[in-house]
Formats: structure tokens, C-alpha cells, sequence
């Protein structure tokens, strides 16, 4: 063991917040799967940002893609509370010349603030929970010290700083979680990113914050509040990309340990393929869900277990925080309004349709060879055409046709449809340019 560890004395209590035992129990538990991937060698990313101190970085992607997983492993790693060698002495970081430097060398304050208080009601209740914990924690771990605790968390941190001269690594998992409670108000959330700007900013004690989300930091707060952040979401930077979610190769090596492990195998490598990688990054590579991929494989079927992990949470905050202009979109159809798209006929078709009245929509429904966006099925008395509809991001109608014919999303529809139904299936595909924020269609006769 190295000298300048400093593991806590046996018998010793340990915080729930800070110097805590969780993250490593629970990141093993990750580590023991049969289908763990090593995602360790993103800590190296993070050895500079400590080295330089007072850093902060916000990383945002979909629900169940290993934040909360990844927040355990940079806990566990950096805490001095506890000896984490017996995990990272087997993993890619232990190659690192600067691993032993970094294993176990800081005082770590980890949040989940997707927890809540029991039956909790308001804000006020949220947050002063956050409050006491921490708290507890800092009279627990500093007795000497004989801190006043009326004082506010930002304040007994400054003081211990300065009497220790410790520092701390913020770790916060699910940071966005309490916007999405009912009972929050915009008076809410305002006081909500004060107090992390309080917490953080400018503020001597924090060595490095590192802080997961599913929207980005800009979605919520226009102003400088949280502007100390570096945010790194899923499109937009390459760094952290290939972190989150899995890559080919990765998921090729877990097919592999799949075909070891099972006798009776129903799942073909192509498989997962068509079900699960889905997901594009900045370098153009496509990822696979993490949490699909090692269910199906552990229980050697397929599922869309992605969808059913939880509400759409992501949905609702996409309309109520109007990403892309998306609310706006949203408002005009609901109302019954029509939102502008520049239609480039081809095969001499054009049409204008009031969905609601003749068609039953289904989103993300199983087609083909994969998960089709809308489809939409004409009511029986109707002599409107069926339809696919896939839509893209930055890229083009054509693009979204071919994905309509290459992956047969149509199979489903014409089996519904039958025979003796005359009535054509109309391959649509629209595009949204996020720069100069417009649509293009484009409608094709499969």
C-alpha cells in the first residue's frame, strides 16, 4: 500500500455523501457481471483536469447508458476512504504511469440527486434533505474542527478548507433529475441552480466537479449561473464519445462471452445489431444501448428493454424546454395546425393530411429489421394511403427513404393492410436541419 494513502481506521463510520463505501460496492457488482466493459481509461481524461484544480464538466446523455455506473467508478477510484486496488489493479487504467499517483488520493462528495426525501412534496423538502445529509457527513468526518452547522454548506466546506487545506471531487449523477417533479416551480428551479453555483463556483475548496445529466446545462439555465461548466454531450464532442453506451468492438467481445456462456443460444451477433445500435456519436460511429445489450444477453432473449426501464422522461423535457424548437412543432400540430415542410414530390405524389382523423399513429414500433419512427394505419373506412415516416437530424429525406426500404419497415403495414387493400404505402422522410432550423420532405410510393 502506499504511504500516502489514507484509508480510514477500521470500525471508522463512513459519510453518505462523503468518504462513502456505496460507490464501490456498487461498482463492483458491475465489475462482477459477465458482461462488464472496461470504460476505465476515461479516468485518464480526468488525472489532467485534477492536476490543473477547480475544474468542472458536465457530460449529458439518454437514460441507461452507464452515467450512474460511470459516476461509481470515478468515486470509488479517486476516494481516500477506501482501497479500490483489488478492482483497478485489473483494469485498462492500471497501465497508466499516473494511476498509483490518483488511486485513493482525495475526499469525494458524491450525490445522486435523483434520490428523494420519503413522500416528498416540494423543493424546500428536497433540497434541505441534500443539506442535512452533507452535513451529518462533514460533523461526522471533521469532530476537531468544532464547526457551526446553522452555517450554510458552502460555508463550512470554505472553513474546512481552510483549516485542512483538504479538497474535494464533487461527483454528481442525475443533477437535472428534480426539474421534472411535478411540484417544481420556475421560482424552484432558479434557487436549485443558485445553490450549485454557490456550492461550486469560484470556490478554493473544489478540485474538480464532474457532474452527469440527461439535457444539457443550457436547456435549463440561459444565464451564467453554471457557465464554469465544459459540457460534453453525445453529437456535439468527440471527447467522452466512445464512454458511454458500446462500441462494435466491444459488443463483438460480449457476443463472444455470450456464445461461452449459453447452450441454447437465440440471439445471432446481427441481431443485436438491428435491435440496439441505434445511437450515432461526433465521430460518426454508431454505439449500442448498454443497458439492451447486456440484458438480452444475460437473459438470452430480445426485448426493448430500453423502453421499458422507465418513462419518457426525456420526451417531456425535450417539449418543456423546447430543444430544437421541438415545442413549438409539437404545439402547432396538436392545435391542428400544419408545420411548414418544403415537400420535393416524387413518383407525382402530394398530399395533405389531418392524422388524428383517419389514421392510428404507432412510434418506435418493431418492423422489418429494426424499429420504424411513426406508422401510420389508415382506419378501415379510410381511403388514405398507409405510411411510413422516419425522421432524421442533419441529414437527408433521401437518407431516411433508404432506411425505410433497406431495414423493410413496411412488412408490418402491408401484412395489416392485406392483399385486397388498394391503397398504396407511402414511404416518407423528413429532415430538420438544426442550423437553419428547416424541415425537408421527402414522399415516396413503396
Amino acid at each position: 500500500m502506499e504511504e500516502n494513502k489514507k484509508y480510514p481506521q477500521e470500525g471508522r463510520n463512513m459519510g453518505f455523501y462523503m468518504d462513502s463505501a456505496a460507490p464501490k460496492t456498487l461498482y463492483r457488482s458491475a465489475f462482477m457481471n459477465p458482461y462488464f466493459v472496461d470504460k476505465s481509461m476515461a479516468l485518464k481524461e480526468l488525472f489532467q483536469m485534477i492536476d490543473a484544480g477547480n475544474e468542472h464538466i458536465c457530460i449529458t446523455r439518454p437514460r441507461r447508458f452507464g452515467k450512474t455506473v460511470m459516476t461509481n467508478m470515478i468515486a470509488s477510484f479517486f476516494s481516500s476512504s477506501i482501497d479500490s486496488s483489488d478492482i483497478f489493479d485489473n483494469l485498462k487504467i492500471a497501465k497508466d504511469p499516473d494511476y498509483k499517483k490518483h488511486l485513493n488520493q482525495y475526499k469525494v462528495i458524491q450525490i445522486n440527486f435523483s434520490e428523494m426525501p420519503d413522500e416528498c412534496e416540494s423543493y424546500r423538502a428536497y433540497i434541505r434533505r441534500v443539506h442535512k445529509l452533507l452535513k451529518e457527513d462533514l460533523q461526522e468526518l471533521y469532530p476537531q474542527l468544532n464547526l457551526d452547522f446553522e452555517d450554510a454548506t458552502k460555508d463550512l466546506l470554505r472553513k474546512i478548507h481552510e483549516r485542512t487545506g483538504d479538497e474535494f471531487i464533487f461527483v454528481f449523477d442525475e443533477w437535472d433529475y428534480i426539474f421534472h417533479e411535478w411540484f417544481m416551480t420556475e421560482r424552484d428551479k432558479n434557487e436549485y441552480l443558485t445553490f450549485l453555483s454557490a456550492l461550486l463556483k469560484d470556490q478554493s475548496y473544489v478540485k474538480m466537479t464532474y457532474m452527469t445529466g440527461i439535457l444539457p446545462i443550457a436547456k435549463y439555465s440561459s444565464g451564467s449561473k453554471l457557465n464554469m461548466f465544459v459540457e460534453y454531450t453525445m453529437v456535439e464532442e468527440e471527447k467522452f464519445s466512445d464512454t458511454f453506451g458500446f462500441t462494435d468492438e466491444e459488443v463483438d467481445e460480449l457476443f463472444k462471452r455470450y456464445q461461452e456462456r449459453t447452450e441454447n443460444q437465440h440471439l445471432t451477433r446481427e441481431d443485436l445489431r438491428i435491435w440496439y445500435d441505434r445511437y450515432y456519436i461526433k465521430n460518426g460511429k454508431r454505439i449500442y444501448n448498454p443497458r439492451s445489450v447486456v440484458v438480452a444477453l444475460t437473459n438470452n432473449n430480445l426485448g426493448n428493454y430500453w423502453t421499458n426501464s422507465g418513462p419518457y422522461d426525456e420526451i417531456f423535457s425535450y417539449i418543456e424546454h423546447n430543444v430544437d424548437d421541438v415545442r413549438d412543432d409539437v404545439a402547432l400540430m396538436v392545435s391542428g395546425e400544419s408545420v411548414p415542410a418544403k415537400v420535393r414530390e416524387y413518383a407525382a405524389v402530394s398530399m395533405n393530411l389531418t392524422a388524428r382523423d383517419y389514421y392510428r399513429v404507432e412510434r418506435e414500433d418493431k418492423s422489418g429489421t429494426g424499429f420504424v419512427d411513426f406508422i401510420f394505419y389508415p382506419n378501415n373506412q379510410s381511403e388514405y394511403p398507409g405510411m411510413i415516416l422516419e425522421l432524421k437530424v442533419d441529414a437527408s429525406p433521401e437518407e431516411a427513404i433508404e432506411q425505410i426500404k433497406e431495414k423493410q419497415y413496411d412488412l408490418k403495414l402491408r401484412g395489416r393492410l392485406g392483399e385486397d387493400k388498394e391503397n398504396k404505402i407511402l414511404a416518407v422522410g423528413i429532415s430538420y436541419d438544426k442550423k437553419s432550423k428547416n424541415h425537408k420532405c421527402r414522399v415516396e410510393t413503396l
